[in-house]
Parts: C-alpha cells; sequence; structure tokens
C-alpha cells in the first residue's frame, strides 16, 4: 500500500497516455461532429446527445446536467472511485509505474487507516472463508448453504465464509498480525466489550457474505445466523470504508454485464443475488435489506438504463416495490418489475422450479412500472363495490396521467376502459385531460437548483450561478470574468498579464479559485493544456466550471485592448458596490434626521465615483 500524494509527472502521464476517446468510447456511444464527438451522457438520462468530448483538449462536457472534466474525473464518476484510485486504475491500464511522494502527517495517518483497515477486512474475508471450508466448526454451515442451494462454485465466486461461535477468534487473529485493535473497533470489524475492557468478535455464529466496493475491495460484511441470534442478518456498522446508503452488493461483479446488457436487476438479499448469478442473471445486485435511497439509484444509472425490481412476493416485498420505483424513476432509470407468486421469494422460486424456469417466468416478462402499480393499487378497493370501484379508476387514471409519453396514457387508458366497460374510454380521458391541465397551471418554471460554489471564506464575492444559466442572464463582470478565464486558459502571456494586473480581484469566488489555479499551473508549465489545468483542481464542481469555460475557446475577438477592458470591468465591481452601500446609507441617514451624516457619505460618495472613473 502506498501513502502521499501522486506526484505530477505520473499524473502527466497517465493523461498523456490515456486518449480521453478511448476512454470514454468505451462507455459511451460516440459520433463525430466536425471537432467534437457527441454521445449521450452517462450521468443522466436524455434523448437527445448533450454529451461532447473534445480529443483536441481531451477534456468532457454534458450541457443537460453540467458534467466535465478530464479522463481521471470521467473514470472517478463513471466507477465510483477517488482521485488516487482512478489515477492508478488508468496507470495500471497503461502500464505506468506509480510511486508515491512523502505525504503529511496528517494524510499519512488517514491514508494508513484506510489502508490497514482494508487490509484487515481483506484477511477477515480469507479467515471466514478458510473456517467455512477447512474446519470443523465451519461443517454446519456449508452443511446449510449446500442445502439451500449454493454450490462450492458460488461459495468460491461470492467467497462466503463463516464466523464461528467463540468471542474473540477474529480479535486474536488481528492482535497477532499487529492491527491496532482501537481502529479495528472503529471500521466496524470488532466490538468492545462492555464490562472489563478488551474486544470481541462483531460476528459470532453466522454465515459471512464479504460486501466489496466498486473496485472489488471487501468494505464489510454480511452475517446470516445459524443459531438463534437476532437480527437474523446484521451488516457491519457504517464506517470511513462502507456507507449503506452508496452501497449496493455484487456491483463489483455484476457491473460489465450490467453494462453490456444496459440492465441491472435489483434484488433484496445475498442469497438471492447468488441464486439467480447460478441462474445466469449474472447483473444482479442487492440493497442489502436497506430502503433503496437516491444514492443507489443514481449508481445503478450509472452502469445501466434499465432496472427490473425482483423483491420478494410477499406484501413487505412488493410495498418495498412499489416506492422503489419512483426513486428509480426519478434518477433516469426504465423501470419494470418481476412477478413471484405465491409470496415466494427469489431464492425459493430458484429452489422450487429449477434456473430456467425463474429466468423464462420471472425475470424476462417483468411488468412496466405503471402496470405493476395498477395492480398494487387494486388492493386497497373493493372493486366489486360501485364506490369503490370509481375511487379506484380514479386513482388510477391520475396514476396514468403521470406518464410522460401521450402514447403510453393512451395505452394504459384503453386497458382501463377494456377492463371496466361500465366507464367509457372518452370519460377517462376527459379527467386526465382535466389533471394535466391543473398540473401545468401549478408548473413552475424550471428544474434546475441552484449551483452553488461552497466556501464559506469567499470574502464577499458573488457565488457561480446555475449551471444552465446563459451568459446573457449574468452581469456583465460575471461574463467578463469567464470569457478572460477562456482566453487565460490558452494563453500564458495574457495569464501572467492578469495575475499582475488583477490578481485574485475576481468578483465570483469560484473565478477567482480558477485563477489561483492557473497561476499556479503556469509556474510549473509553459504551455497551455486544458486537461492537465483540470487535473490540479481534484474537486467536481471547479472541474465542471473550468470544462464549460474551457469550451468556450480563446477567441470572441480579443486583443490587448479588450483585455483591458475586462479588467477594468472586473475591478470596477466592488467600488460600484460599495456606492451602492454608500447611497443606501445615505439615505437612511437622511430618514433618521441626521443631516451632517448624510452629508458626510455624500463627499465619500462623490470620492469614489471619480476613482470609478479613473480606473
Amino acid at each position: 500500500m502506498r501513502y502521499g500524494r501522486i506526484p505530477e509527472e505520473v499524473i502527466e502521464a497517465v493523461l498523456k497516455r490515456n486518449d480521453i476517446v478511448d476512454v470514454i468510447g468505451r462507455h459511451v456511444h460516440l459520433s463525430k461532429q466536425g471537432h467534437y464527438m457527441k454521445g449521450l451522457c452517462p450521468f443522466h438520462s436524455e434523448k437527445s446527445p448533450s454529451f461532447t468530448v473534445t480529443p483536441e483538449k481531451q477534456i468532457y462536457r454534458c450541457f443537460g446536467c453540467g458534467a466535465g472534466g478530464n479522463v481521471i474525473r470521467f473514470i472517478m464518476e463513471i466507477e465510483g472511485l477517488s482521485f488516487s484510485e482512478a489515477v492508478t486504475k488508468l496507470a495500471e491500464e497503461g502500464d505506468i509505474p506509480i510511486t508515491w511522494e512523502e505525504a503529511t502527517e496528517e494524510q499519512s495517518e488517514q491514508q494508513r487507516e484506510k489502508a490497514d483497515l482494508l487490509k484487515a477486512y481483506d484477511f477477515a474475508a480469507k479467515l471466514y472463508h478458510f473456517i467455512l471450508n477447512n474446519t470443523d466448526q465451519g461443517k454446519a454451515a456449508k452443511s446449510y448453504l449446500v442445502s439451500r442451494g449454493i454450490s462450492d462454485k458460488l461459495i468460491e465466486t461470492f467467497q462466503i465464509g463463516y464466523a464461528p461461535a467463540m468471542w474473540d477468534t477474529l480479535v486474536q487473529q488481528l492482535e497477532k498480525r499487529g492491527f491496532s485493535l482501537p481502529l479495528m473497533e472503529r471500521g466496524g470489524l470488532i466490538s468492545a466489550r462492555h464490562e472489563g475492557g478488551g474486544y470481541v468478535d462483531k460476528f459470532r455464529e453466522r454465515i459471512m457474505f464479504p460486501i466489496y466496493d466498486a473496485t472489488g475491495k471487501t468494505i464489510a460484511f454480511g452475517g446470516r445466523s445459524t443459531g438463534d441470534a437476532q437480527p437474523k442478518y446484521l451488516n457491519s456498522p457504517e464506517s470511513f470504508l462502507f456507507n449503506k446508503s452508496r452501497t449496493v452488493y455484487n456491483l463489483h461483479q455484476a457491473r460489465p454485464h450490467m453494462r453490456k446488457t444496459q440492465q441491472v436487476v435489483l434484488f433484496e438479499g445475498y442469497v438471492d443475488v447468488i441464486k439467480a448469478w447460478e441462474a445466469g442473471v449474472s447483473n444482479g445486485v442487492a440493497t442489502m435489506g436497506t430502503a433503496l435511497t437516491k444514492e443507489h439509484a443514481a449508481l445503478l444509472n450509472r452502469n445501466a438504463d434499465k432496472v427490473v425490481i425482483c423483491y420478494d412476493g410477499d406484501n413487505a416485498g412488493q410495498s418495498a416495490a412499489f416506492k422503489s420505483i419512483p426513486i428509480l424513476e426519478e434518477a433516469g432509470c426504465q423501470v419494470t418489475v418481476a412477478m413471484l407468486p405465491d409470496g415466494k421469494d427469489p431464492d425459493e422460486y430458484v429452489s422450487t422450479y429449477g434456473f430456467d424456469r425463474f429466468v423464462r417466468e420471472i425475470i424476462e416478462p417483468a411488468v412496466p412500472s405503471m402496470k405493476y402499480k395498477l395492480l398494487y393499487i387494486r388492493k386497497n378497493f373493493k372493486l366489486h363495490e360501485e364506490g369503490d370501484r370509481l375511487r379506484y379508476l380514479q386513482t388510477a387514471v391520475r396514476m396514468i396521467a403521470d406518464l410522460a409519453s401521450t402514447m403510453e396514457r393512451d395505452h394504459y387508458l384503453k386497458q382501463l376502459a377494456s377492463e371496466f366497460p361500465d366507464s367509457s374510454y372518452e370519460s377517462m380521458k376527459l379527467d386526465m385531460h382535466e389533471i394535466l391541465l391543473q398540473s401545468e397551471k401549478k408548473r413552475t418554471d424550471g428544474d434546475n437548483k441552484p449551483f452553488l460554489w461552497n466556501n464559506v471564506m469567499n470574502n464577499g464575492r458573488t457565488t457561480e450561478r446555475t449551471r444552465s444559466q446563459t451568459p446573457a442572464l449574468l452581469p456583465a463582470y460575471h461574463n467578463a470574468e469567464r470569457l478572460l478565464l477562456a482566453v487565460m486558459m490558452h494563453d500564458r502571456e495574457v495569464c501572467e498579464r492578469v495575475e499582475s494586473q488583477l490578481g485574485d480581484a475576481f468578483n465570483v469566488e469560484a473565478h477567482a479559485v480558477l485563477a489561483a489555479y492557473l497561476y499556479a499551473y503556469y509556474a510549473q508549465n509553459t504551455e497551455p493544456d486544458a486537461s492537465r489545468y483540470i487535473a490540479m483542481l481534484q474537486d467536481e464542481q471547479l472541474e465542471s466550471l473550468a470544462s464549460s469555460i474551457v469550451m468556450m475557446g480563446a477567441g470572441h475577438g480579443m486583443n490587448d485592448q479588450v483585455i483591458d477592458d475586462y479588467i477594468r470591468q472586473i475591478r470596477k465591481v466592488p467600488m460600484q458596490e460599495e456606492i451602492e452601500r454608500k447611497t443606501e446609507e445615505r439615505v437612511r441617514a437622511e430618514r433618521a434626521g441626521d443631516p451632517l451624516r448624510a452629508a458626510q457619505i455624500a463627499i465619500e460618495i462623490i470620492a469614489l465615483e471619480k476613482r470609478l472613473k479613473s480606473t
């Protein structure tokens, strides 16, 4: 394990060795349009391509969601990796040796703790796996797994293990190998003893399912009780390695198959995923018993367009499926739901009917989300009673009205009309049009949330505006700063000139930060290189902003006079704002009956206006 910062020359080699078109082309179908490559953005759902790759600058930019950066940022976003992990991955793919600089004491400690904990989790997974397969303690658990249809091959593929009933099997082994037990406890691997001090194993007498991060490193465990211990399933607590709301089981193995098929099958538990794998469903993942979150949905959508929900067939499972649909659809997923009969769960269905029938009769004929929702809400109404039947139809029409596609709305209305002939298609369509009309009246303009540069120490500067806001809607100084930065990114001499005349006096905080990085970049490099400059930023919002600015190019009729005008315009802003503040202060003094104070402020305003004219 290495510690510290990756040297600049390694980052530079990674950027040179990994052409952005080749790397992004593995994940996005790109087509050439002039000097650019275009495709559908992998980070949000869209039908018209707004995702642009610029080979000359080695950057990408989505004009729909604002994502942008260089090849390192793309790998970070698409695979959920840290900066160092993304550089390491690209370096290994490019056969580039990685060496690390000396880190600060704080960085070294944090990285060392993470590395030690990852090493400990890897060791624990191997220990539990060995105990299951090679000891008397694991025989009963192994027999149980075999009885559930989990073969030796599956046990090996998913590295299933067993934690014995003793209190300190893992603690002893960790201590013997020199691991810090307080760190192991903070990382959720062991527990502090309540009485008498010391530590005990967190998992005892449980079948152990390792939980991996996106790169295949063990970061947690799920344990199924083989005795009377409760709960039946127990996950590792959250730690600086493991966040339950952002982790799905088996993603590291399922991801290649998800991307190939653009489909993921979403289960509730480990065993469902494992048994489905044997059935050939190699794109299955699970949320490990926790409710689906927006982070889960976004993670799935980054890797596949379609989601098949395959939850348990009982009331709890079907309710969870119903609640998951809007979360997945909001993330941009196309959702279908597998219908399991008689309250069975996927594991039981496979065990009862076999692998082929599970795929053929459950996964492949999964129903569209709207059909499932209509079927699900029916149980709340007594359809043989006229009043309840009408209420069901009214509820169903409101749900159908939420569909974006006119064709889909018409399809489901016709289905309702054929199922309930006492209610005509025309009357339901009229009701739906009224719902749509009311919805249109309530709708507010726009759906973009503010995109703010998050820095509490901004020295009074304004923040960067929303991603979608066009330059025409922004103040003149804002546009001047962006255009000036665009030229600076392409021209070292202009950057040096701006540094000497303006320094960090940009009025938008994010622009000031980008300028500071540009000054630092040119202090180390003679030639402009957008991709290498963006690699310095290591911040998603800054990289996105820099990408949008560099795409503006260095044209716009730039010459020395225009650059000087921009600099003057930017420098005037603080004085203009001070004049506005002084004017308000003078008005308040006049209203308060203090003419002497008002006159004094008026003199200050005149002096500021003179300075402003001479700037």
